[in-house]
C-alpha cells in the first residue's frame, strides 16, 4: 500500500531494512559492552566511586551550588537576550537606514565572535573599568558574553521567522489601514513566534550549555566546574562525577525542549480553534480603530 510521502516497500527492501536494524543493534550493543569492559578494567565501576552520589553530601556541597550558578547565569542571559534579540531582529527589517544599518552591524559583529572571547573580554572590562567585586566578576562576564552572542543569533532567528511569512499577511493588514508597527505587533510577530519557537528553544539550550565555558576559563563556579572540585575531593571518581553532571544537563535541556514542544502544540491548537470569520463591519471597525488610534 502506497503513502502520500513514499511508495510501499517491497520484499527486498523490507529484508534490507531488517538487516540494517539488526546490524545497528548489534553494533550499539558491542560499543556499550566495550565501554563497560574498559571502565570495569580501570575499576571505574567500583561501588566506592559511585557511593558519594547516593548520599546528600555530594549534592548539597557541590552539585546544588554549581547548578544554582548555572541556572542563574542562564536565566539572566535568557531574560536579557530574548527581548534584545527581538528588538535587533525587528530593527534589521526597518525601512529607516539609520535604524537598519547600526542593527545589522551589531548583529553581524557579535555573531562572528566566539562566545568565549566575549566572556574573556567582559571579564577584563569589568576588572579594569568597573567596581564589580572579584567574586561577582565571573558571573557578570559569563552573562555578558552569553547575551551579546545569543542576542545576535536570536535576532537572525526573529528576522528569518518574520520574512518567512507570506507577504499577503502584511499587505492585507496595510490594506485595512494598519500602520507598520501595528502590522508587526498584531499580525506578523504572533504568527512568527510559533514558527520560530523550535529555533529559539535550541538557542536557549545552547545558553545553558555555554555557561560551562565560564567555569573552564573564568573560574565561574557553575555545574561543570563543581564536577572537577567534587572528583578531587572524593578522589579518582572523575568519570562518575562527570557522568552525574552530564545526566543533570540532559534532564535540564530535555525539560526545556519538552516544555517548548508542549507550548508550540498549544499555540497551534489555539490558532486553529480561533478562526472567527470577520464581516464587512468588523473590517471597517478595525480600519477605523487603526486610523484613529482609539477603540471602536
Amino acid at each position: 500500500m502506497s503513502s502520500v510521502l513514499y511508495d510501499a516497500q517491497g520484499p527486498r527492501a523490507k529484508r534490507r531494512n531488517i538487516l540494517y536494524t539488526v546490524s545497528f543493534i548489534v553494533a550499539a550493543a558491542a560499543v556499550v559492552w566495550w565501554v563497560y569492559t574498559a571502565l570495569d578494567e580501570k575499576s571505574q565501576l567500583d561501588w566506592v566511586l559511585w557511593k558519594p552520589f547516593f548520599s546528600s553530601e555530594a549534592y548539597s556541597t557541590y552539585i546544588w551550588p554549581g547548578l544554582q550558578n548555572t541556572l542563574k547565569a542562564a536565566a539572566l542571559a535568557m531574560i536579557i537576550a530574548l527581548p534584545l534579540g527581538a528588538v535587533l531582529g525587528i530593527a534589521r527589517l526597518s525601512d529607516h537606514v539609520w535604524v537598519r544599518v547600526p542593527a545589522t552591524v551589531v548583529v553581524e559583529f557579535f555573531r562572528a565572535i566566539p562566545v568565549l572571547v566575549l566572556m574573556i573580554f567582559g571579564n577584563e572590562l569589568y576588572s579594569q573599568y568597573t567596581n564589580v567585586s572579584s567574586d561577582d566578576r565571573p558571573l557578570y562576564a559569563v552573562v555578558t558574553g552569553l547575551v551579546l552572542y545569543n542576542a545576535s543569533v536570536l535576532a537572525e532567528i526573529v528576522r528569518a521567522g518574520i520574512l518567512a511569512l507570506p507577504k499577503g499577511q502584511s499587505e492585507a493588514a496595510m490594506a485595512i489601514g494598519l500602520r507598520k508597527n501595528q502590522v508587526m505587533r498584531l499580525i506578523l510577530l504572533p504568527q512568527a513566534v510559533t514558527a520560530m519557537l523550535p529555533a529559539i528553544v535550541s538557542q536557549l539550550v545552547v545558553i545553558v550549555k555555554d555557561t560551562a565555558l565560564g567555569g573552564a576559563v573564568l573560574t565561574f563556579p557553575e555545574l561543570l566546574a563543581s564536577a572537577n572540585t567534587m572528583s578531587g575531593y572524593y578522589g579518582a571518581n572523575t568519570i562518575a562525577s562527570f557522568t552525574v553532571v552530564a545526566v543533570i544537563f540532559v534532564v535540564i535541556n530535555f525539560s526545556l525542549t519538552s516544555f517548548a514542544s508542549w507550548l508550540e502544540r498549544r499555540l497551534r491548537r489555539r490558532k486553529k480553534s480561533s478562526g472567527a470569520v470577520l464581516g464587512a463591519q468588523d473590517v471597517a471597525d478595525i480600519a477605523g480603530t487603526a486610523s484613529t488610534g482609539t477603540a471602536a
